[in-house]
This record gives C-alpha cells, sequence and structure tokens, in this order.
C-alpha cells in the first residue's frame, strides 16, 4: 500500500507541475523509439506480415499510406514508401519529427531493406507488438526501389512546405486540406490511441478517409504509463484525482479499454477482421476501479494491448 501511495503522490506531483509555466517542458519525453531505424522497420514490417492476409489492393500497391502519431521520426512511413507506397501522410497533433533525422534514418532503411534484413523481434525490442511467428524478412516485399525513387522521397523529406505530394506531414486541424474523401488504402498507428480522448472522432475521420474495403491497423497500449506502480492501477483513480495527475497534459492517456475502441471503431462503419489481446495478470479486482470504469468486462480488465485490423464497410454493407 505505501507503495501504490508514493507513486500516486509522485503522480500527482508531476501533474500539478505542468500548470506552472514551463511545467509541462520539464515532463516532456520521446515518443519511444521511433527515432531508431530498427524499430521504424520492426513496426512497420510487423503491421505489414498482420494485414497482407487481408490485402484487397487489387493493384498489389499500397498507394496512400495514413500514419497517427508518428513521433520522433516519419521512419516507419519512409518504410511504407520503401515497399511500395505511393503517398505517405503523417498525421500528428505535435511536431517532433525533423529533417536531418529522418534523411539519417531513411539512409538506414534503405540499407535493411537492401540486405533483407531480419524483423527484430522481442529480444531485441521486447516492448514492441504486435508478435509475429516467423521474423525473417517477408519473401513478398522488394528490397530495392530504384535510385529515382529513392531521391524523390529524399527531396520531399526536405520540403517543408508539404507541396512535395510523397509526403506529407499535417496536424489534425489541416487533414481536410490534404485527404480527400475515400483516397486512402491504409491507416495504421503504433502506441498511439490511447492518448486520444475523442475516439468517435478519430475513427470517423479514418472512415471518412478510407476507400471503402481499406483497411486500418492499431497497436494500442493499455498500461498506465508511469501514473501507477500496478500495470492497470491507473483505472483505480477517481475522476478528481486522475484529473490532477493529467494536469495540463493534452495527451496522458485517456484510460479507455478496449471495448470502448471496438464499439467505436464499429459504429465508424469498420469490420472488425483481427483482433490480438495482449494479457497482463491484474492484481486489481473491477470492484477496486472508478466509477464507470467498473462496468468494463473482465476480459479488458487483463488487456494489457491489442492489435486490431479493422476494413471499412462497402456502401452496401452500411
Amino acid at each position: 500500500m505505501l507503495r501504490i501511495s508514493a507513486f500516486k503522490l509522485q503522480a500527482i506531483a508531476e501533474g500539478v507541475l505542468t500548470f506552472l509555466p514551463g511545467g509541462t517542458r520539464l515532463l516532456q519525453r520521446g515518443t519511444r523509439g521511433s527515432d531508431s531505424a530498427r524499430y521504424c522497420y520492426a513496426v512497420w514490417m510487423r503491421h505489414l506480415t498482420k494485414i497482407l492476409k487481408f490485402n484487397t489492393w487489387s493493384s498489389g500497391r499500397l498507394g496512400t499510406v495514413v500514419e497517427l502519431g508518428p513521433g520522433d521520426s516519419l521512419g516507419t512511413g519512409l518504410a511504407a514508401l520503401l515497399c511500395g507506397a505511393d503517398r505517405y501522410i503523417a498525421v500528428d497533433a505535435v511536431e517532433h519529427a525533423n529533417v536531418q533525422r529522418n534523411l539519417k534514418i531513411f539512409e538506414h532503411l534503405i540499407e535493411l531493406f537492401r540486405i533483407g534484413a531480419s524483423i527484430p523481434n522481442q529480444t531485441e525490442l521486447p516492448e514492441v507488438n504486435p508478435v509475429l511467428d516467423d521474423y525473417r524478412f517477408p519473401v513478398y516485399v522488394p528490397r530495392t526501389i530504384g535510385s529515382e525513387r529513392q531521391n524523390a522521397i529524399a527531396d520531399a523529406l526536405r520540403d517543408r512546405t508539404n507541396r512535395n505530394p510523397i509526403v506529407t506531414y499535417v496536424q489534425p486541424s489541416e487533414t481536410r486540406q490534404v485527404i480527400s474523401p475515400g483516397s486512402v488504402d491504409l491507416i495504421f498507428s503504433q502506441a498511439v490511441l490511447e492518448h486520444v480522448d475523442d475516439l468517435e472522432t478519430v475513427y470517423r475521420s479514418c472512415s471518412e478517409w478510407l476507400r471503402p474495403g481499406g483497411l486500418m491497423s492499431h497497436q494500442i497500449d493499455f498500461k498506465s504509463h508511469g501514473t501507477s506502480s500496478e500495470w492497470n492501477g491507473h483505472w483505480v483513480y477517481p475522476v478528481s484525482v486522475w484529473r490532477l495527475i493529467r494536469g495540463n497534459r493534452r495527451y496522458l492517456i485517456n484510460r479507455k479499454p478496449c471495448g470502448a475502441h471496438l464499439r467505436a471503431i464499429q459504429k465508424a462503419g469498420f469490420e472488425i477482421v483481427a483482433e490480438e489481446r495482449m494479457r497482463g495478470f491484474s492484481r486489481l479486482k473491477r470492484t477496486q476501479l472508478a466509477g464507470v470504469l467498473r462496468e468494463m468486462p473482465q476480459d479488458d480488465l487483463t488487456t494489457a494491448g491489442v492489435f486490431l485490423v479493422a476494413k471499412k464497410r462497402s456502401q452496401a454493407m452500411s
């Protein structure tokens, strides 16, 4: 109990600090790994491996790919371009990435594809999901693209005006200017959607952007993100305490369990075609949870993460 109380006091203190001038900057941390080419390679190749069994791209090309919350670099999207995607659009509320970092990661990614590097596994990146059965380089993925295409991608990274359509980096409020309805083939995210408060709006936007039959894949992390000694201890805090812990941080975590995402996805017009839950042992009982969180199913209480693939329904199925 003492250890839990100490964690709670520290979490509250950090939250209160964010209300002070400059306090939020003091607590800012990186976005977990995307400044590493091998991390970006691992994330993209895992998503690609998982979604290809649901591939509905008649042309065999990825077309337009949108990533939600790319983080410290655009590396995962650059990996998609190296796999043959025509266009990559990064949507992020806060622009973390910079040109020189992206170019450096791009060069490293080119080499990883050229040698057909194995996908980094759980030994190297134990916290990265989803887990694969086979980490060998997929035989169906091209190892190289032409030098002309590589140069075009590099030029797009250097163009901060977003005039080059190969790579576009926008805030959510700007998406209507660059993403036409029904123009996207794939949307993906990695450990991002647990930070989004308005899930219904996000999934509705995904449905608007995707063409009928288009796919989205999301890895979502439901753990406490350091706000509790228990991985799911953040579900115990009453709303008043959680407000103090969250403080002035817009994108801490939303505390919504797996079921909330599933409902919002289906409401937005998607069919869930894959659902892989990562389990966590829970020392907590649902009776210990705060407010409406007590209503979550037992299945959600032990879901520490989930990998979801969803397909946009056609007009006829809506």
